[in-house]
């Protein structure tokens, strides 16, 4: 458990620091919801709304993969945007 969230969790990833965007920081879906969580600062930022039905959460440098029952979600977090 880190910060109250398990790493090891499907629905968690974590941001490498020195990996491009988001290092440091805890990537977490939750309620349909895509949120980054700074450990530092304990805030939460909402990045993406209406996730539906996800399985799994990974991160690759800036690219945040959601593979969700019907389909997989690409978030950009240098853009801050679906890809």
């Amino acid at each position: 458990m880190t910060h109250g969230f398990n790493v090891n969790d499907d629905l968690v990833c974590e941001g490498i620091i020195g990996d491009g965007c988001g290092g440091g920081r805890l990537f977490i879906v939750k309620e349909s919801t895509l949120i980054a969580y700074d450990p530092q600062t304990k805030s939460e930022l909402i990045l993406l709304e209406n996730v539906s039905k996800a399985m799994k959460i990974s991160k690759k440098m800036c690219i945040i993969t959601i593979v969700c029952q019907n389909e997989t979600i690409l978030f950009d977090l240098s853009s801050l945007q679906k890809v």
